[in-house]
């Protein structure tokens, strides 16, 4: 069977995603983040997460030797922040501001959710990998507002 990606990927793009920033500490002690779309909750119990990273991202081999990371849920205010770590040879956290928690992943203050996890799982997924983190800390403060939404190759607001 053949498939038109570019029409998959139209169709794929009416689902309505957050945008979030997910972030790790390298082996050289840097931080990295890199926006994502492809983020999900996977259990309550035990508390787990997933996403998915592309096999031809630039950030691969940071994140599949990383034991935690932090999946940050970007704010409606933050969509200069998600198209910045969106493109290649942008991975470092230069200029953002950030804490840590228990991990050591980067944590966006400001964003609508946070969750610091250990990476627990990854599986081979076609173009992408899915890495599955048990969630060791999270946040979702309400003074962050509106979440950054994507949907059809953009971002829009919520009503």
């Amino acid at each position: 069977m053949t498939v038109d990606t570019r029409a998959l990927r139209n169709a794929f793009g009416n689902f309505v995603t957050g945008v979030t920033l997910v972030t790790t500490r390298g082996a050289d002690g840097k931080v990295i983040g890199m926006t994502a779309n492809s983020f999900s909750s996977v259990s309550l119990d035990p508390p787990l997460v997933l996403w998915c990273i592309d096999k031809g991202s630039d950030r691969l081999a940071i994140f599949e030797s990383a034991k935690h990371f932090a999946i940050n849920v970007l704010a409606a205010s933050h969509q200069e922040l998600s198209g910045r770590f969106a493109k290649k040879g942008q991975p470092y956290m230069d200029g953002v501001a950030y804490t840590t928690w228990e991990t050591g992943s980067p944590i966006i203050a400001d964003a609508v959710a946070i969750f610091d996890c250990d990476k627990v799982a990854s599986h081979d997924a076609g173009d992408h990998i899915i890495y599955v983190g048990l969630v060791r800390k999270f946040d979702s403060p309400e003074a962050a507002g509106k979440p950054l939404v994507f949907h059809r190759g953009g971002y829009c607001a919520l009503a």
